[in-house]
């Protein structure tokens, strides 16, 4: 039997340090008063700048295009927007033994968050499997977690994110939608710039995403966060997570492969399916949980660097996988056509094997 091969040192993502850092610092400064309404104002501008250059950034006619893969399309999606949301609604029946309700709550959320782009991307590639596969199906959970979201946390956490009231569908219209929507209709004039300035726009996004974290968890301070979760309670939570993750892993692979999938799709949508978005999860947090959002994100943030390290040992091992038997192997690779629709340079960097990775909190 083979012994299990792992990395020399798992990935400790350098922006969920950031992010621990923005929680303490919430912790021990917390805004408040006149402070505590310009930090809301000032994440509330950021959400919205967030989801607009979200719509910026995506080629409109890579998104349509990559409507022809609906099988895999179809696959992630029912693992991210399904599988997880039922898992998330089963782990109800651990409150109030392991779980307090508002702990359920944000790990219910957690599981209805889109995947992820560009954590799916670089462990795809080290597993050796099909990159343009996991550019698209991650680009496309991304877009219909814009919609899908919002829907399903309404319809499925009761009031804790407001529900269908008529003001927190407005703020869904105007924090994430319009943005969106008019990223979209200037992506013609906009393009250009954002791709000429792509690092110091990155660096705006997750400059962004700290503000509304401060902002979430300096409202948590102002409720008495701390006093609501234990360390027991927060030990069972990361067992719970382990358990989530461990799941997901397993359905994706083995679906994949009952689908008919050949091992480069079924490596694509193991991480596509099994993982979840910081970056999109968080700003979303803000907009339907508004003071409770620091509860909310918490299971998300923990999450999020759990699937770092577990999908880096995977990774590693899928990489050592003995080549596929081409009888087994597709006639034709579905996502072949997705990889001509992006630009040469991308599909190159992001098909290079890297033996370190650095998924980014996407």
């Amino acid at each position: 039997m083979r012994r299990p091969h792992f990395p020399a040192r798992l990935p400790l993502d350098p922006y969920v340090l950031a992010l621990l850092g923005t929680v303490g610092l919430a912790a021990l400064l917390p805004a408040r008063g006149t402070a505590a309404t310009v930090a809301g104002g000032a994440a509330t501008a950021a959400v919205a700048l967030l989801f607009f250059l979200y719509g910026a950034r995506l080629s409109t006619r890579e998104a349509l295009d990559g409507l022809r893969h609906w099988r895999l399309h179809l696959t992630v999606l029912a693992g991210t927007f399904l599988i997880f949301p039922l898992l998330g609604l089963a782990a109800g029946g651990l409150v109030p033994t392991l779980l307090t309700s508002p702990l359920h709550s944000g790990l219910l959320f957690l599981c209805l968050v889109p995947s992820t782009i560009q954590s799916s991307i670089a462990f795809t590639s080290m597993a050796r499997g099909s990159v343009p596969a996991a550019i698209c199906a991650g680009s496309f959970s991304s877009l219909a977690g814009i919609v899908l979201t919002p829907l399903l946390a309404a319809a499925l956490l009761d009031g804790a994110a407001g529900g269908f009231s008529p003001d927190s569908l407005l703020k869904i219209v105007l924090q994430l939608l319009l943005p969106f929507l008019l990223g979209q209709l200037l992506r013609r004039w906009t393009g250009g710039f954002l791709a000429r300035h792509k690092q110091v726009l990155g660096r705006v996004d997750r400059g962004s995403i700290l503000l509304v974290v401060y902002t979430a968890f300096s409202a948590g301070m102002a409720a008495g966060i701390w006093h609501q979760v234990s360390l027991p309670r927060l030990g069972a939570l990361l067992v719970i997570e382990a358990v989530l993750l461990a799941v997901m892993l397993t359905v994706s692979w083995y679906g994949a492969k009952r689908l008919g999938f050949g091992r480069a799709d079924r490596i694509a949508i193991q991480f596509a399916g099994s993982q979840k978005s910081l970056a999109a999860g968080l700003p979303m947090a803000s907009v339907l949980f508004g003071a409770q959002a620091s509860l909310a994100v918490l299971p998300l943030m923990l999450f999020h660097q759990m699937q770092l390290m577990v999908c880096a040992v995977i990774a590693r091992r899928r990489a050592e996988d003995p080549a596929e038997d081409p009888a087994e192997a597709p006639a034709q690779d579905p996502a072949e056509d997705c990889a001509a629709e992006l630009p040469a340079g991308h599909v190159a960097e992001v098909s290079r094997p890297s033996q370190h990775p650095a998924p980014q909190a996407r």
